[in-house]
């Protein structure tokens, strides 16, 4: 698949749905270009469309674009039958307390590229773009706003696992946690019914400095 197309579906991964014009300004080209490949994801049945509710005063109704379920295999899901599998052999192997260590283990190890490439008194916002790069290079089309100081994940690489293993969500929060060198909470799970995961990141405070800066972190 073009670059493009793969392009369009990641922003409808994001976003849940998007206009022409939206998605003409996110890919920066001519709204008549976006029309030709959106033509071929609809014959190839990977998008749907449907009118945008509310009516315009002129013009034909505006069309709003969204995914379709056979969309799911264009996302990496990690080799799920391979991971729901070593999950349950070490659930039959090992006590609840060492499941919960080796998983930890994991996540620090995952997270290393990150942790050992860590200049000294970097900033969280610096912190943060590399934490991105690093999630989106293993499928979690994260998203990171500075203003707000909220990370959005997209994707879960857990997708038909992390449900009924629910240790895979504990990794991924201490995964967070070496990611970001701050303690995290998790505030709500793709695995639970909801449309992403929720962190937010428990920012340590030097003496002198402001009394709270809390950042939530959502993938």
């Amino acid at each position: 698949m073009q670059t493009v197309r793969n392009r369009i579906l990641e922003i409808l991964k994001q976003d849940g749905q998007a206009s022409v014009g939206a998605l003409a300004e996110r890919l920066d080209m001519a709204p008549i270009s976006v029309r030709y490949h959106l033509d071929i994801l609809l014959s190839d049945n990977l998008i749907t469309v449907s009118k945008a509710k509310g009516r315009r005063k002129v013009g034909r109704p505006r069309q709003i674009y969204s995914l379709t379920a056979d969309a799911d295999s264009h996302f990496p899901d990690n080799f799920a039958l391979l991971t729901a599998g070593v999950v349950r052999q070490m659930k039959q192997m090992l006590p609840p307390d060492k499941i919960d260590g080796c998983f930890r283990m994991l996540a620090q190890e995952m997270a290393q590229p990150v942790v050992l490439d860590c200049p000294e008194n970097e900033r969280l916002d610096e912190r943060m773009d590399r934490v991105v790069a690093f999630l989106n290079e293993r499928g979690y089309l994260s998203q990171w706003e500075p203003a707000s100081g909220l990370l959005h994940t997209h994707n879960c690489p857990y997708t038909g696992v992390a449900a009924e293993h629910k240790e895979l969500c504990c990794m991924d929060l201490a995964l967070m946690e070496s990611l970001s060198g701050q303690r995290c909470e998790r505030v709500q799970a793709i695995a639970d019914g909801q449309s992403c995961c929720s962190f937010r990141v428990q920012v340590d405070i030097e003496e002198g400095a402001p009394k709270s800066h809390n950042v939530e972190l959502i993938f």
